[in-house]
């Protein structure tokens, strides 16, 4: 249930109700614009953005039977929008096939983000729910102005050029990061930075919502939670009964846990007892996912959900390439000359997530950073071996391919042998 209730919490950023950025504004004028232009094809986009998010979890979830996973679709989706900005050829083409944005062109999609942040940055005064966007990129090198300008506008990014090589400059993108996220997630960038770095692309969300609805301190009890092998272990279970948007069915339960107003929800779903929350996943598509949301009805429930916190992450480049996106990581192969048109090819080293939740009898704390990393392929570093760890020693006749001798060697101990 612990995992289902994270993807529940994190699919709903991705929805159309969840999509929010409090660092975002235009101009009035701007704005009506954009929303002319957009009513129809900001549909698309959340569309999109789902069918992405949804295939992602399931693509993850395939490596972490036995691990809770939680990511933000919108926040993956949103880091890859604006490097998509910069993408051609195969590389724009894997990018907007594993995106699912289909016939979307690129300057509509980028209206349509723009106007899906403005539209729901005040949706409600009840729920705290921000979004920002930044590219650091290294000081000696010069991107194109129309890249950076299309994410400065739609993605309201802060664009800055850093000198990747100083002792503080993973510091600097921390902090704008661990500032943007209320300090619930501090480090996206290790230092030093590699030296083929070239640019940061990140995206950085944070959620905080009070339950409608709040649960009684006094009613939260231990309680056992159950395992995937079986076993169990003790939690906080908090109780409440209520009318809440409710769903049962052969397979599974699901119930809206509403925020504030009532515009952002929780939705947990829950498969029926025995069942393997990963076949659930397994099965969750978006059409799957709108059935479920289409299902539920209001009525008096008594839901007991456990209090939990989890931080998470991982890199994404084995899950993005699974999805079709491995060219952009191919040196050899991606194009990102719409960002760039220097001498160095570019291409996308790693695409790294965290994020943070959660949930007690008060409400909801979440938050996702996403970076995308670029890297220069013709900035090559000298190769070093340090030994200074177990490693494996042999001889072999390097004509006959005879191995003579061979070993693992876990502590390299010496001592001097007597004279004579």
């Amino acid at each position: 249930m612990a995992v289902m209730t994270s993807l529940a919490v994190a699919l709903f950023l991705s929805l159309g109700s969840g999509s929010a950025g409090s660092t975002f504004s235009v101009s009035g004028a701007e704005s009506d614009t954009l929303r002319e232009e957009t009513s129809v094809i900001e549909s698309a986009v959340v569309k999109a953005d789902n069918v992405f998010g949804l295939k992602l979890f399931r693509e993850i979830n395939k490596g972490s039977v036995k691990e809770s996973v939680f990511i933000s679709p919108l926040s993956v989706a949103m880091a890859l929008g604006m490097t998509y900005n910069g993408a051609a050829g195969v590389s724009a083409a894997a990018m907007r096939n594993t995106l699912e944005l289909g016939e979307i062109e690129r300057e509509d999609f980028n209206k349509a983000y723009a106007q899906l942040m403005g539209s729901v940055t005040a949706a409600d005064p009840e729920v705290r729910l921000s979004i920002a966007n930044s590219i650091w990129y290294r000081e000696d090198l010069r991107f194109k102005e129309d890249f950076l300008g299309v994410n400065e506008r739609f993605f309201n990014a802060q664009v800055r050029e850093l000198d990747f090589g100083a002792a503080n400059a993973a510091n600097v993108i921390n902090k704008w990061v661990s500032d943007r996220t209320n300090e619930r997630i501090r480090e996206i960038v290790s230092a030093p930075i590699p030296r083929d770095m070239v640019m940061m692309l990140i995206n950085a969300i944070y959620f905080k919502g009070t339950w409608t609805y709040e649960f009684d301190e006094k009613r939260t009890k231990e309680d056992t939670f159950t395992l995937p092998d079986g076993s169990k272990v003790k939690c906080e279970m908090m109780v409440q009964d209520n009318e809440f948007d409710y769903l049962e069915r052969d397979g599974l339960q699901a119930i809206d846990l509403p925020y504030g107003n009532g515009r952002f929800r929780a939705t947990v779903i829950l498969p029926r007892e025995g069942a393997p929350v990963d076949s659930l996943v397994s099965e969750l598509s978006e059409p799957g996912w709108r059935e479920v949301l289409a299902g539920v009805r209001r009525r008096e429930v008594i839901v007991e959900l456990p209090k939990f916190k989890l931080e998470y992450e991982l890199s994404m480049n084995r899950a993005l390439s699974a999805l079709g996106m491995g060219v952009a990581f191919d040196p050899k192969k991606a194009d990102f000359s719409g960002m760039y048109d220097g001498p160095d090819p570019l291409s996308i080293s790693e695409v790294k997530h965290k994020t943070f939740v959660q949930v007690d009898e008060e409400g909801t704390e979440a938050a996702a950073v996403t970076s995308v990393g670029i890297v220069a392929t013709s900035i090559v570093r000298k190769p070093r071996m340090r030994v200074d760890r177990p490693f494996i020693f042999a001889i072999r006749d390097s004509h006959s391919e005879a191995l003579l001798f061979i070993g693992k060697i876990v502590e390299p101990s010496w001592e001097e042998e007597d004279g004579g």
